[in-house]
C-alpha cells in the first residue's frame, strides 16, 4: 500500500538530474572539441571551413541544450510542462491526473480535453526520484484540480 503524499508549497519545479548532467556535459565537449578541432585542423580548411565546424558543434549542444531544460513547474495558478521542443501551460481545473507506469520513460498527464502529454521533465528513469514527484504532482492535482477527491 502507497503511503500518501502531502502536495509540495508552491512553486515547485522537478527537473531530472541525470538527464541534465549528461546533456550539458557532452554539450560542453562538443563545443570544446569543436573550437579545438578548427583551432589544430590541417591546411586544407579554410576559415569558412573553421567557423562551420565551431557552429556545427554549437547546433549540436543546443539539441542537447532542448534536452536538459526539460521541467514540470507547478504554482498557484496551474502547470508548465516544458519538453524538449514546447512549452505547454494549464490551469488546476484542465488538468486531471498524471500516471506513471513501469517502464514508462516519463509521466503522462491527462487534459480535460482529452489529451495526454507526456511530462518530460520528471524521466522515469530516475526511479525512486521519479515516483515521488509524479505522487507529488498526483496530490496536487487532487488538491487544486476540477476531479477533487473528498
Amino acid at each position: 500500500m502507497a503511503v500518501p503524499v502531502t502536495p509540495p508549497p508552491l512553486p515547485v519545479t522537478w527537473r531530472p538530474h541525470r538527464t541534465r548532467v549528461v546533456a550539458y556535459g557532452f554539450a560542453v565537449l562538443i563545443v570544446l572539441g569543436a573550437v579545438v578541432m578548427a583551432v589544430f585542423i590541417s591546411e586544407p580548411f579554410t576559415l569558412i571551413d573553421r567557423i562551420a565546424l565551431v557552429m556545427f558543434g554549437c547546433a549540436v549542444a543546443f539539441v542537447l541544450h532542448l534536452l536538459g531544460r526539460v521541467r514540470v513547474e507547478a504554482d498557484d495558478e496551474g502547470v508548465t510542462l516544458v519538453n524538449a521542443l514546447r512549452t505547454h501551460r494549464y490551469t488546476w481545473p484542465e488538468v486531471i491526473d498524471v500516471t506513471l507506469l513501469v517502464g514508462d520513460p516519463w509521466p503522462r498527464i491527462d487534459f480535460s480535453d482529452g489529451r495526454t502529454i507526456g511530462a518530460m521533465g520528471i524521466q522515469g528513469s530516475e526511479k525512486a526520484r521519479a515516483r515521488r514527484s509524479t505522487a507529488e504532482l498526483a496530490a496536487l492535482i487532487r488538491e487544486r484540480g476540477e476531479a477533487r477527491e473528498d
